[in-house]
């Protein structure tokens, strides 16, 4: 089978890409698509996690093992399109460059039919340019109901004249 996905910017401009891909291709196949197709070179960290429908962020599954080896990681090369991805479960989120946090929505549009004489990966269609740099991510938990410039207890690190301490500490 051929999955078909719509590959999303997570972005003021809509930037996306439509791509379709054999089921059983590995995530770090699928990795390698995503950012050829968007023109990245593919030498930053990245990283899938399984998302909900409301694009909650749920188990990672990574390009490399990071881990100090006390849990298992589960790791792109090892993990195929249809283990993680399906009808019922069709959202998963990537990052890439963990420095910029390049941030996309998967979402599998379509199961389709293998169409012999086609090569896959196909990219079916591009929309938009990348911006020049990563959109900035404001990370607020669900609770927070107002911004941290809001906050009473905020600490203002830039002015250094209301933080108190006690220059003698030492």
């Amino acid at each position: 089978m051929i999955y078909r996905f719509r590959i999303i910017l997570d972005t003021e401009e809509d930037v996306f890409r439509d791509i379709e891909i054999e089921e059983d291709t590995t995530l770090e196949e699928f990795h390698n698509t995503i950012t050829q197709s968007f023109g990245f070179d593919g030498a930053e960290m990245a990283s899938f996690y399984i998302s909900d429908e409301e694009w909650n962020q749920g188990e990672e599954i990574s390009l490399f093992d990071m881990s100090d080896g006390l849990q298992s990681v589960r790791l792109m090369n090892e993990t195929t399109l249809s283990d993680v991805v399906n009808e019922s479960s069709p959202k998963l989120i990537y990052i890439y460059d963990f420095l910029n946090m390049w941030t996309f929505l998967v979402e599998l549009a379509e199961i389709a039919e293998y169409e012999s004489g086609r090569e896959y990966p196909n990219i079916m269609f591009v929309h938009g340019q990348i911006p020049d740099q990563a959109p900035d991510k404001e990370f607020v938990s669900e609770d927070e109901h107002h911004s941290l410039d809001d906050n009473e207890d905020f600490i203002d690190l830039d002015n250094y004249d209301d933080i108190s301490f006690d220059e003698n500490w030492n």
